[in-house]
């Protein structure tokens, strides 16, 4: 029987034109700083966006990338609004929130919040786009084995509350008191990322 290797992407390039300015620019936004030396002449800088299993590393912009070609490279939150304040706060200039319709894009969140739906975007000095999406639950099958993790304590806190207020429909369509709320809870916040259905 054949089996397809594990394909972890690790690491995406980034053109910039000035190594520092990124690594200050992408320092203030948070990101982890994993490494910054010179080997063979060649300088290295990783960061790594918290909660990401990916990193990105810096380019000088050379031939086919030169600075600021990287575009809409995908970040993924569970909270939009809470992402683009972190951003304005470190001093970066987070375009508005917006959504796809079927007759182009239209301002504000998607309708009801939609996972998947709503959007934002910055740029680093160079030019180079980011695209914030906000995914409150996975389509099935995006993420397998019933894993569930969670990035940071406020992304937990955010699960939780999604829980707590789809709880609360729960409890009025059984008409009373769930004494087993945290088996409920467990499998509502399994469901939100595996793609599996809710606990009813």
């Amino acid at each position: 029987m054949s089996t397809t290797p594990d394909l972890r992407l690790e690491v995406v390039t980034i053109p910039v034109a000035d190594l520092d300015r990124a690594k200050e620019f992408y320092t203030r936004l948070g990101w982890r700083l994993d490494a910054d030396f010179t080997l063979a002449g060649s300088r290295a800088i990783q960061f790594t966006p918290p909660g990401s299993e990916a990193s990105i590393h810096f380019s000088t912009g050379e031939g086919s990338a030169p600075p600021g070609s990287a575009q809409r490279i995908f970040l993924v939150v569970s909270d939009l609004e809470a992402a683009r304040d972190a951003l304005i706060k470190a001093g970066v200039d987070v375009g508005g929130v917006f959504h796809v319709t079927p007759d182009g894009v239209a301002d504000g969140p998607a309708p009801g919040h939609a996972t998947y739906g709503s959007f934002s975007e910055f740029t680093d000095p160079d030019g180079n786009g980011w695209l914030l999406q906000e995914v409150t639950s996975r389509l099935p099958g995006r993420v397998g084995g019933g894993r569930t993790g969670y990035s940071s304590a406020a992304d937990l806190a955010a699960a939780l509350r999604r829980a707590a207020a789809a709880h609360g429909e729960h409890e009025k369509r059984t008409g009373g008191y769930d004494e087993n709320w945290p088996d409920w809870y467990a499998r509502f916040m399994v469901s939100e990322q595996d793609g599996s259905d809710p606990p009813q």
